[in-house]
C-alpha cells in the first residue's frame, strides 16, 4: 500500500514539472507568433530562441516519464484511458510532432517561415487543450460502458461547461507561467524592449487565470460534489496558499522588483494548487472506476518502479538545473553575447 502511495506523488511530481517547463515553451511559441504577426518580432523572437534552443530537446522526457509511470504502477487506468483518450492523445501526438518539426527546420534553417510558426504557435495553444481532457474525463460522467467495453459520450463532452472551462484554463495558464518566466529572463538578459511586452503579457494574463479558476472550481461542484466537497473541506489551505502567492507575484510585477522571486511565486501557486487538486482527487483516478489503491500492480513491482522513477527523478532534476545554469542562465549566453554552440 505504502508504494502506491509514493508512487501517486513521485508520477505527481513528474507531472508538474513536465506542466511547467512545457508551459514555458507552449506559450514562448504563441507570444513569438503574435510578435511575428504585429511586427514586434525583433523585440522578442532573439530571447524567445535563447532560451529554447538548449531546452526544447528535454521538455517532453517529464511527460515520458509519466506517461510511462502511469500504466506502470496503474495498468487497470490505461485500460480505461487508453480507450476514450485515444482521439485526444492522437491530436496531442500529431500536434506534438509539428512543434519537432519545426524546431528541426529553426536550429538547421536559414529562417522561421511564417506557416511553420503559425504551426508552432497554434500548437502550443492546442497541446495543453487536447492534454486537459484527461483531467476532464477523470472527475467522470463522460465514460459509458457496454459489457467490458468503454465509450467516450463525446455529446456529453463537448456539451459540458465544466469541460470547455478546463480547455480554456489550460490555455490562460499556460500563457501566463510563459510569460511570467519569459519576464524574468528578459530583465536578466538587461532587454528592456522585451521586458515591457512580457511584463504587460504577464500582468494581462493573469486575472482573467483567477477568474477561469474560480469557475472551473465552482463547476467542479455540479461535475463531481465528492471532489469539490474534499477540496473545500480539507485542502482549502493549499489553494489559499495559492491565491497569496499570485498576490505576490503580481505585486512584484506591477513594482518591476525581484522578478525572479516573482517566477518563484509563480512556480509554488501552481504546485499549491496543482497537489491540491490531485490531493482532494484521492482515492480515485478516474471517478468513479479506478481508486489507486486497488489498481496498483503487486507489491514487488511497485517496490521496483518506485525505486527506478526516483532514481530518475533525481537524474533528470540536477540535469535540468545544470542546463539551465550552464546556458540559459549564463550571464554571457542569455544578453546573446555567447552562442550555444
Amino acid at each position: 500500500m505504502i508504494f502506491s502511495y509514493i508512487g501517486i506523488i513521485v508520477l505527481w511530481l513528474f507531472l508538474f514539472c513536465y506542466i511547467i517547463i512545457a508551459s514555458i515553451d507552449f506559450g514562448a511559441g504563441f507570444f513569438a507568433l503574435h510578435a511575428k504577426i504585429t511586427n514586434q518580432d525583433k523585440k522578442l523572437n532573439h530571447l524567445i530562441s535563447r532560451y529554447l534552443n538548449p531546452v526544447w530537446e528535454v521538455t517532453n522526457v517529464f511527460f515520458v516519464f509519466f506517461f510511462v509511470g502511469m500504466v506502470g504502477f496503474f495498468p487497470e487506468s490505461a485500460l480505461y484511458f487508453g480507450t476514450v483518450l485515444l482521439v485526444p492523445a492522437s491530436i496531442a501526438l500529431v500536434l506534438l510532432s509539428i512543434r519537432g518539426a519545426f524546431y528541426a527546420f529553426e536550429n538547421y534553417g536559414q529562417d522561421s517561415k511564417l506557416p511553420w510558426l503559425v504551426l508552432y504557435g497554434l500548437t502550443g495553444l492546442f497541446i495543453p487543450a487536447s492534454l486537459a481532457t484527461a483531467m476532464t474525463i477523470s472527475e467522470g460522467g463522460y465514460i459509458t460502458k457496454h459489457g467490458s467495453s468503454f465509450d467516450l459520450n463525446w455529446t456529453e463532452l463537448l456539451l459540458s461547461p465544466f469541460s470547455w472551462s478546463v480547455v480554456f484554463l489550460a490555455i490562460i495558464t499556460v500563457l501566463y507561467i510563459s510569460s511570467g518566466f519569459l519576464t524574468f529572463y528578459a530583465d536578466r538578459a538587461k532587454d528592456t524592449r522585451a521586458y515591457k511586452l512580457l511584463r504587460y503579457w504577464f500582468l494581462f494574463w493573469g486575472p482573467p487565470m483567477i477568474a477561469i479558476s474560480l469557475f472551473v472550481f465552482l463547476s467542479l461542484r455540479v461535475q463531481n460534489e465528492t471532489h469539490f466537497l474534499s477540496a473545500v473541506l480539507n485542502y482549502w489551505w493549499l489553494f489559499l496558499l495559492s491565491l497569496i502567492c499570485f498576490i505576490v507575484a503580481m505585486l512584484l510585477t506591477l513594482l518591476k522588483k525581484a522578478h525572479g522571486w516573482a517566477f518563484i511565486m509563480v512556480i509554488f501557486q501552481m504546485g499549491f494548487a496543482f497537489f491540491g487538486y490531485g490531493a482532494s482527487k484521492l482515492p480515485y483516478i478516474l471517478y468513479p472506476q479506478v481508486q489507486f489503491e486497488h489498481a496498483v500492480v503487486n507489491d514487488s513491482m511497485a517496490m521496483a518502479l518506485t525505486i527506478a522513477f526516483i532514481c530518475g527523478l533525481l537524474l533528470l532534476i540536477p540535469s535540468l538545473i545544470l542546463l539551465l545554469k550552464l546556458f540559459v542562465f549564463d550571464k554571457e549566453y542569455v544578453e546573446g553575447k555567447k552562442s550555444q554552440y
